[in-house]
């Protein structure tokens, strides 16, 4: 069963082709139709953000008090465990499995949804997905299967492309808007004969063949060249900081790196030999100054050797007698 139609306009403008001029609105053409969860505090069943804060208390919630919820009616939900959704995955089976044939006409545009290009894997996969191409490509068909792709199961169309396959992942039914409501025309608006002529030779007239890179976004492209000509005029702005993480402004004078490092060059070679003789006489000087700590107790020894040996060799002067 299709999805509700969407009657709420989009876009309004024309398709345009010569100098036929047809008015246009979009409307979305699928809807989502996926199980979607809200976060849940367990205790209080109240919504729980993306950031796990609790929408009634704004307080953080622990990982292991919050459960998915499905929503069944407004604020009413049911609370699915972890192992009751792991159990309803569906099993992967890594095959793209064709369930039937069918014209490749007869897939409506509104059901591609995502094309994914398969290669042959190996070379004894060479041979089957050749045949396997070819034959959709005579028949004018392509295979509908199931594949699942991070644990979701799709539905696929594999469609047959230059050398190569392409497995276009589809839309399911109900996710398929319905076009009931929308002013489409009907049977009794008929064209005639002339004008359909006339529009048939237009189309001729403008036929060719599908090149995708003739077509760019001009919008892009001239904002791109409106950024690169300021930029070379000088037009770029240094983005203010954020606060704490303030640059220390920059010094007036505007100083060469390689003129620095010549100047420390230059420093460092004219200090060096008048230098090298200080630090001579600096470590002479330490050593004799460390040979004299050494050899002062042995000095101070000799000295007091020396002074008692003098004074035992210096005879006491012998008393004259007084004659008389």
């Amino acid at each position: 069963m299709p999805a509700p139609t969407s009657s709420r306009t989009l876009w309004k403008g024309a398709i345009s082709f010569g100098l036929v001029h047809i008015p246009v609105t979009l409307h979305s053409a699928t809807a989502e139709n996926r199980m979607k969860f809200n976060l849940l505090n367990k205790s209080t069943m109240t919504r729980v953000g993306n950031q796990q804060v609790d929408k009634s208390s704004g307080e953080a919630m622990p990982r292991e008090e919050i459960v998915k919820g499905f929503e069944v009616e407004k604020d009413q939900f049911v609370v699915l465990t972890p192992d009751e959704i792991k159990a309803a995955l569906p099993k992967s089976t890594q095959t793209i499995s064709i369930e039937a044939f069918v014209d490749r006409d007869a897939v409506p545009a509104v059901f591609f949804h995502k094309p994914y290009y398969v290669s042959p894997g190996g070379k004894g996969g060479q041979k089957p997905f050749a045949l396997l191409r070819e034959t959709l490509a005579r028949t004018g068909k392509v295979g509908i299967a199931r594949v699942v792709i991070s644990t979701k199961q799709h539905l696929a169309a594999l469609i047959p492309q230059d050398q190569g396959l392409v497995l276009n992942l589809l839309r399911w039914s109900d996710e398929v808007r319905d076009v009931a409501g929308l002013a489409w025309p009907g049977e009794d608006v008929g064209v005639s004969a002339a004008e359909l002529k006339m529009a048939e030779q237009l189309v001729e007239a403008m036929a060719g063949e599908w090149q995708p890179d003739l077509f760019h976004d001009e919008f892009r492209e001239k904002l791109m060249e409106l950024v690169e000509q300021k930029q070379c005029e000088g037009g770029v702005r240094q983005v203010a900081p954020l606060p704490g993480e303030e640059v220390p402004a920059a010094s007036a004078e505007v100083i060469d790196l390689t003129e620095l490092l010549r100047r420390s060059l230059k420093g460092n070679a004219a200090a060096a030999p008048a230098a090298a003789p200080a630090a001579k006489k600096s470590a002479a000087a330490k050593r004799e100054e460390a040979a004299n700590d050494d050899a002062a107790p042995v000095r101070k020894a000799a000295a007091r050797k020396t002074g008692t040996t003098a004074r035992a060799s210096v005879k006491p002067a012998t008393p004259r007698r007084k004659n008389g």
